[in-house]
């Protein structure tokens, strides 16, 4: 009966506009929110590389051939490109100055030696999910990132052999062994994988075994920086692009398609965000202020309610409850209209090449929850402010 009487006389043009302009702008701002995590997301599942983190060397040319420019990196170089404004950090990949082999183990698996090289990154940048990546002499073995194109290898050998071959999981249970000399002494230590990458081309190992190498079994000559990892700012990989060509640097290419998409689609839904944003207020204002227009057009009727002994905490209630319902059905109605489109974006994004994850974030649903209580505290303090009015 109160609603019929309060809200008899509207001019449901001005709600109509705000109704669609609310929808429009939670559907857009739960659809950016989850798809800017989705695409940071992207890429971390390369074995050691953060986000928006790229392995660089610097390009063989004619000069550098004729040892007429350096390929390796100065601590001064690497400095310097740390103070720029798109770059988040910079670390040196450290090589091994000292002869080493790596051979199997194992009466299961066929004897198998090469010479190798191998690398250690900051602990940082590593991505593999576990708590072995340490190591101190005496201990049982040592932990190893294995390029996946070693497995590779070792499958097109042993189908050769006529021996079956042995899947990633499998390969963590192989015994190797690293064989480490110089010219006067020889060195034997237990190895296993525990992890595997698509991004380096070399066996990476703990910092503190490659200290113990170069310590112990180094020819003395200098050690050389010959790559370095860059992290670069979220949104600022066309920077980072910029100064690899400014600098005649090069990365896989792999991974600059990677950063490449990343930056152009991050960027493009946070452009999405700042307009969804944009419009959600905007929208959420033009209720509050028909709820405004409302009340002052029902002056009479609400003054003679009160008149009459209707508690002023029921109209309160009265026109809260219609905008919060008239809200809460357009954030329904958004979300449902979101995983439409979700549907859609995921098929065109693995179609691409994109192959994000499919869940949907916690964040983008408590984006839709702040925004639901905000309107809700907006619209209480409105209704109130203008019935206390008509005392």
């Amino acid at each position: 009966m109160l609603e019929k009487l309060l809200f008899r006389n509207q001019d449901k043009t001005q709600l109509l506009i705000a109704i669609i302009g609310a929808f429009m702008g939670i559907t857009f701002l739960i659809t950016s929110i989850h798809y800017i995590i989705k695409v940071n997301e992207f890429g971390k599942g390369t074995d050691i590389l953060g986000p928006n983190t790229i392995i660089v060397q610097k390009k063989v040319t004619n000069s550098s051939s004729l040892n007429l420019t350096k390929t390796d990196f100065s601590l001064r170089e690497i400095e310097k490109m740390k103070k720029e404004r798109f770059i988040e950090e910079v670390k040196p990949v450290i090589s091994n100055n000292f002869d080493i082999s790596f051979e199997t183990s194992d009466p299961m698996v066929p004897y198998f030696r090469t010479d190798v090289f191998i690398q250690t990154v900051d602990q940082n940048f590593l991505d593999v999910k576990t708590d072995k990546w340490h190591w101190k002499e005496g201990d049982e073995f040592v932990p190893m990132i294995m390029p996946r194109e070693f497995l590779v290898m070792l499958n097109t050998f042993m189908s050769a052999s006529g021996i079956p071959q042995i899947s990633e999981d499998l390969v963590k249970e192989v015994k190797f062994k690293f064989k480490l000399w110089n010219d006067s002494t020889e060195e034997r230590v237990n190895v296993r994988i525990i992890g595997f990458t698509n991004e380096v081309s070399s066996i990476l190992v703990p910092a503190s075994f490659m200290k113990f190498g170069n310590d112990k079994y180094s020819d003395g000559s200098n050690q050389k920086i010959t790559q370095i990892m860059i992290s670069g700012k979220e949104g600022k990989f066309g920077l980072v692009e910029e100064l690899l060509n400014k600098k005649g640097l090069e990365s896989k290419n792999a991974q600059m398609v990677i950063g490449r998409l990343k930056s152009v689609v991050g960027t493009l839904f946070f452009v999405v965000f700042g307009i969804s944003i944009i419009a959600v207020l905007a929208s959420g204002l033009v209720l509050i202020q028909y709820m405004q227009l409302l009340i002052s057009r029902n002056e009479y009727e609400v003054r003679t309610l009160l008149r009459i002994g209707y508690n002023p905490k029921e109209i309160i209630k009265s026109f809260f409850l219609y905008f919060v319902k008239i809200f809460g059905i357009v954030s329904g109605i958004g979300f449902l209209t979101f995983i439409i489109f979700k549907y859609f974006l995921d098929k065109m994004f693995l179609t691409g090449g994109l192959y994000i994850d499919t869940k949907i974030t916690i964040l983008s649903i408590g984006a839709l929850i702040l925004t639901y209580l905000i309107f809700i505290i907006s619209s209480y303090k409105t209704a109130k402010k203008g019935i206390f009015k008509q005392f």
